[in-house]
């Protein structure tokens, strides 16, 4: 009996799991650049110091989708969205040199380019940060050029460059925090190279590439599963019961 039982238990934890993995997919539908994680279940087998006579079912997010989004045409200056494969490079809370496809940019008090979300972009030398300026322009290649404060509105002035990098994608992983980086076992000794191929639109924005219909989908099929696990449980309890009044009767 307690072969279903403990199948019927695992399933529902499971399945619980990979509802967290789709809902948390759907809350972020409207996510400037967010990537979808792919969920799926596969049997485990019990290790210990018995024979392996136990599976239940595993719930694991295998991967990241990083198929690009639908652009937005948003018009803003300071928005931009990248072309084709390739990622943003941005510098995270903790110093670290991090990729997304966000382009949402916003310029601080001290001049310092940076995400909405408070991370700073990176351009060829480091963080990006501009002088005074009266007018802001980025360029098809990611360069930034400013009319400085006063001067002919027609004289821009190249200031920095966006850090576009396009690492290969097997290397790639999402990380907690939604940014991707390079594998720990793929790390580079250095920062990561720019790619001078690569091309941004400016005024656009990428967003989520999460299909809302699909993930709905998913998660209604993962609840019904959950109450197939529940109605197993309950099965393996009622006929436990049954088998135990058979014995006493004996």
């Amino acid at each position: 009996m307690d072969k279903s039982l403990y199948i019927g238990m695992s399933g529902a934890k499971q399945n619980m799991l990979s509802q967290q993995a789709h809902a948390n997919n759907l809350a972020n539908v409207s996510t400037t650049g967010f990537k979808r994680d792919f969920a799926q279940a596969r049997s485990m087998p019990v290790f210990g110091e018995h024979h392996p006579t136990r599976a239940y079912a595993m719930a694991e997010r295998p991967g990241t989708d990083l198929s690009a989004g639908a652009l937005q045409d948003t018009g803003r200056k300071l928005d931009i969205a990248v072309e084709g494969d390739g990622w943003l490079a941005v510098q995270n809370q903790q110093g670290e040199e991090v990729f997304t496809r966000s382009g949402s940019m916003q310029i601080d008090v001290n001049g310092m380019v940076r995400l909405s979300s408070g991370e700073m972009v990176m351009g060829n030398g480091g963080p990006v940060a501009l002088p005074p300026f009266d007018n802001v322009e980025i360029g098809a290649d990611g360069t930034i050029s400013i009319v400085p404060v006063g001067g002919p509105p027609d004289q821009l002035v190249e200031v920095d460059r966006l850090k576009l990098v396009n690492p290969p994608p097997e290397v790639l992983e999402k990380g907690e925090d939604g940014f991707i980086r390079r594998k720990a076992d793929e790390a580079l000794d250095g920062p990561e190279p720019p790619d001078g191929n690569m091309k941004v639109a400016s005024g656009f924005l990428e967003s989520s590439n999460v299909n809302a219909v699909e993930e709905m989908i998913s998660n209604l099929q993962l609840s019904r599963q959950y109450e197939m696990q529940v109605k197993v449980m309950t099965t393996a309890n009622e006929n436990s019961e049954a088998s135990a009044r058979l014995l006493q009767n004996l």
